[in-house]
């Protein structure tokens, strides 16, 4: 695996930037011929905190797909962006907050809830759309992070499953922090099981799961998008 020496945001140049994406690349690719995949996987560049400037020259590099946390600063950004790569809403989302994002993402990770892919639906038909969602799984069962449980992710889907203008892409998850490899087998496990037992869901085909510090296990276990922030663009020193 190709490692790099982790800078700060702030500290971390455009040659920097250059530098983690082919680590990156490099790492996911050893990943997959390890795990013999011959399909695809997605580098997500995740983009809280990060300017404008330093993610346009991402996409000059050839990523195109960006990942977004935040309703606000998405909003603030969006029209500064060079590239309008695919760009998929990442964090947590709340129901007052679809109508700001529906008709500028392409797809839709963290959704918890029922209640929230019916919101995501009736803001889709008002704009004309089929938005793509991911399922969110509480995999380690924590408190602190939203996501179905796996006991109730089956009944959710199928809930969904019935709404007119969203369609269930797959799932995403966040696992606990250490011993990440046994909670990404268990998604795997979860994501092929759903694909193949239930016919609401045999179509699905994106597995969200794995960031910067995890993203290689990921690939192993089956990640179709790796979300990597700090491994693109450096650590950040505070919480924002």
């Amino acid at each position: 695996m190709t490692e790099r020496i982790s800078k700060s945001a702030e500290e971390t140049t455009l040659e920097d930037i250059k530098l983690n994406y082919e680590a990156v690349r490099q790492n996911v690719a050893e990943a997959m011929y390890k795990a013999n995949r011959r399909d695809k996987v997605h580098i997500m560049a995740v983009t809280k905190t990060v300017p404008c400037e330093k993610i346009n020259y991402a996409e000059s590099l050839g990523i195109d797909l960006l990942g977004e946390n935040r309703v606000q600063e998405f909003l603030g950004k969006y029209e500064n962006y060079s590239e309008k790569s695919e760009i998929h809403f990442i964090g947590g989302l709340q129901k007052n907050k679809v109508k700001y994002i529906i008709d500028k993402v392409s797809m839709i990770h963290s959704v918890d809830s029922a209640d929230l892919a019916a919101e995501i639906n009736r803001r889709a038909g008002q704009h004309g759309l089929n938005t793509d969602i991911l399922i969110e799984v509480n995999i380690g069962g924590e408190l602190s992070k939203g996501g179905v449980s796996p006991t109730e992710l089956i009944e959710t889907a199928k809930v969904v499953s019935g709404l007119e203008n969203v369609r269930i892409r797959g799932l995403m998850t966040i696992p606990p922090a250490g011993g990440n490899e046994k909670y990404f087998a268990a998604m795997q496990e979860l994501f092929e099981n759903a694909k193949q037992k239930y016919s609401f869901l045999s179509g699905i085909d994106t597995l969200s799961m794995g960031m910067s510090g995890d993203y290689v296990s990921a690939v192993k276990y089956g990640s179709t998008i790796v979300r990597i922030g700090s491994g693109l663009f450096g650590y950040r020193n505070y919480s924002i």
